[in-house]
């Protein structure tokens, strides 16, 4: 069985494309009219925001986890491929921050010129932000959407820049200059942070990496009666989300049709306990011997 739920990822990123639009209005708009470079470098961030919201919602529409003649293993991996585009977008952000950190150097330090009303603005901005990656992330952990919670990842440390920002601009009113171009610094390494934990995460994911420790699926499996052992045993995918067992089952049958019911309780038992998972069993007959029990493993005891 798998689970779709395209539509709410959907509806969730529509209503973040919205807010974030909204957020990176109002930042423009102070960061013109106070000449703020860590505010612009904030502004530019929620650029690449929106940008992602576009992105999810485009790779969500391709991330279908029903097979098909084309994608017999479904299409979530587009999911992990958009996380990833959020990360590349928070990489180009950084770079941005950094470039402007340094012009700002050589050129000298403008004057930045902060009132009452633009910090309240950024209070506002920093409440719907605060909103938004909250309610992203619950939603996002709660149907286990790799693109939702990389995004809310994206907006929390978009809420940590704002804070850094506006104390600066804090600092800048009581007329410590210095402090705008000094937090610019910060914020790229957040950004970059935010990057890496997204990379970090959904590459295992692309790279089909171990899903389920095979012991614990070996475990499993001896505990139905009429299986002698298993081997081979491999998976792949994310648990909760979608995943992919495959094994050797050697079984004590007298017929195929015991042989069957006796796998199909072995799949059912480990659907049980990793839904949802899609296994695919190779019967051995009692007779065959071997002591491994997944790929380039030791010997097991």
């Amino acid at each position: 069985m798998n689970l779709d739920n395209r539509l709410t990822v959907q509806k969730v990123l529509t209503i973040t494309l919205l807010f974030n639009l909204l957020v990176m209005g109002l930042k423009i708009f102070v960061g013109v009219s106070t000449g703020s470079l860590s505010l612009t470098a904030d502004a530019l961030h929620s650029v690449t925001d929106s940008a992602n919201n576009i992105l999810g919602l485009v790779a969500n529409r391709f991330s279908s986890p029903l097979p098909d003649r084309e994608y017999p293993y479904g299409h979530q991996k587009f999911e992990a491929l958009g996380a990833l585009g959020i990360a590349a977008f928070l990489g180009i952000a950084c770079f941005e921050i950094l470039k402007g950190v340094i012009d700002r150097v050589i050129q000298g330090t403008g004057v930045v010129k902060v009132s009452q009303l633009e910090l309240w603005i950024l209070l506002i901005v920093l409440g719907i932000n605060i909103f938004v990656a909250f309610t992203e992330r619950a939603v996002g952990k709660r149907i286990m959407s790799a693109i939702l919670i990389a995004d809310a990842k994206h907006t929390m440390s978009d809420v940590w820049i704002t804070i850094t920002v506006i104390g600066g601009l804090i600092g800048v009113w009581f007329g410590y200059q210095w402090l705008d171009i000094v937090l610019a610094l910060p914020v790229a390494m957040l950004v970059f942070w935010s990057g890496w934990s997204i990379v970090k995460e959904n590459l295992p994911w692309l790279a089909d990496k171990i899903a389920i420790a095979p012991e614990i699926i070996h475990k499993i499996a001896l505990s139905v009666p009429g299986v002698v052992n298993c081997h081979d045993i491999a998976s792949r995918g994310v648990i909760g989300h979608q995943v992919f067992v495959e094994m050797h089952l050697i079984v004590d049958a007298l017929d195929v049709e015991q042989a069957h019911w006796i796998t199909e309780e072995v799949e059912h038992r480990i659907q049980e306990k990793f839904h949802p998972v899609r296994v695919v069993i190779h019967v051995e007959p009692p007779t065959y011997k071997v002591d491994s029990i997944t790929f380039g493993d030791k010997k097991f005891n």
